[in-house]
């Protein structure tokens, strides 16, 4: 399977690769001449540090003698880990250059295939994904179930069995600090991460001021700085764990699921998967009590019980905060949100505060929390 950081061997550019590609781009009449390297080593004064290596592509088409560069972008530690990063850059060049006064025109965008043959992706609009259609229901039906006084006793062996899987996911680890601290940097940073989702509430919010914004944003830098220290958890990740991609199927002991729309990157801490679906059992138990209680506490505890165990990552206890932090804004956000009676906004609101406040989270005495 390809991850998009794996060693793979250097892509080969081949003149008759090249060719097959300017005939595929540009037509049957298209020739290449020749090809030559651009800015070799020590050719770019006192510039060392570089995205990429440009290679000289001379041809014709239709008699007419051209000129091009071909660019590609290598993998580095600031946001280009992963092929797709790099591709949307390219995508974006290729879109905007010519839309500036005096920017040399894109003439084309591709990619390279397995076999590093040359493909063109000919007047891009918009990209596109077809998934398997896979049986079931979204998992929240039965969290609506049960607040509804629908509990089952299958319904703690779920929660027991998203928290194997989640473990048995997490168990799969990569050495990469530098990708690491982008995880926590994006969990932070990113548009539609915690500073992202601060942004896009109301401004001034009635239920949460800004000096509570700016006291929470705060908070959160402590938090960044403490998890440099934790590099070495890079593991496996869903990236977007909650009910809403989550598709039960089956009754009783034949119960089972599937996951959908995998977001945010292959690799991150496993403190978030874990806490993508545990505030969702705070937040349904919140229509009901102040406080997390019945049987939402019970699959919550089943939950992260059987995780810790099943995993044996107590350490994550000492990063999880933030992660809550993250989730707790999506789920209380009155645009993402909008039908939360009052009480339950802010229930969630005073627990992604307080969660911040305890070196590390209390999982036993989530109620602690809710004060």
């Amino acid at each position: 399977m390809r991850t998009g950081t794996e060693e793979k061997t250097p892509i080969v550019i081949r003149a008759d690769r090249v060719e097959d590609y300017l005939r595929r781009a540009f037509g049957d009449d298209a020739h290449l001449i020749g090809l030559c390297d651009i800015a070799a080593p020590g050719e770019q004064g006192m510039k060392e540090f570089g995205y990429g290596k440009p290679v000289c592509i001379e041809f014709t088409v239709g008699g007419v003698r051209k000129s091009a560069v071909l660019s590609i972008m290598r993998g580095d530690k600031y946001g280009h880990q992963f092929y797709w990063d790099r591709a949307a850059i390219l995508m974006f060049q290729h879109e905007a250059s010519g839309r500036m006064e005096k920017h040399v025109r894109s003439l084309g965008l591709g990619y390279f295939d397995e076999d590093d043959a040359m493909a063109p992706v000919t007047r891009p609009k918009e990209f596109f994904i077809v998934s398997e259609k896979a049986p079931g229901y979204d998992y929240y039906l039965d969290l609506e179930r049960i607040r509804k006084g629908g509990f089952r006793p299958d319904d703690l062996e779920m929660a027991r069995r998203f928290a194997r899987f989640l473990a048995g996911v997490h168990a799969r680890k990569k050495d990469d600090p530098d990708l690491y601290l982008r995880r926590i940097r994006n969990l932070i940073g990113a548009s539609e991460c915690i500073f992202g989702l601060v942004d896009a509430y109301p401004h001034p919010y009635e239920h949460f001021p800004p000096e509570r914004f700016v006291a929470l944003e705060k908070r959160i830098i402590d938090w960044r700085w403490k998890l440099r220290g934790y590099t070495h958890r890079l593991t496996e990740v869903h990236g977007d764990f909650h009910p809403w991609n989550i598709l039960v199927s089956g009754e009783g002991e034949n119960r089972d699921f599937a996951v959908l729309d995998r977001s945010r990157g292959e690799w991150g801490d496993a403190a978030d998967d874990v806490a993508t679906l545990a505030i969702n059992y705070l937040l349904f138990g919140l229509y009901e009590k102040p406080r997390l209680a019945g049987d939402f506490e019970r699959m919550y505890m089943a939950f992260f019980e059987t995780y810790l165990r099943a995993s044996g990552d107590d350490e994550m206890l000492s990063v999880i905060a933030p992660f809550f932090v993250f989730r707790g804004l999506v789920i209380a956000s009155p645009q993402w949100y909008p039908n939360h009676p009052l009480p339950v906004r802010q229930g969630l609101l005073r627990f992604l505060e307080n969660v911040l406040e305890d070196d590390r989270f209390d999982c036993q005495n989530i109620n602690k929390y809710m004060a």
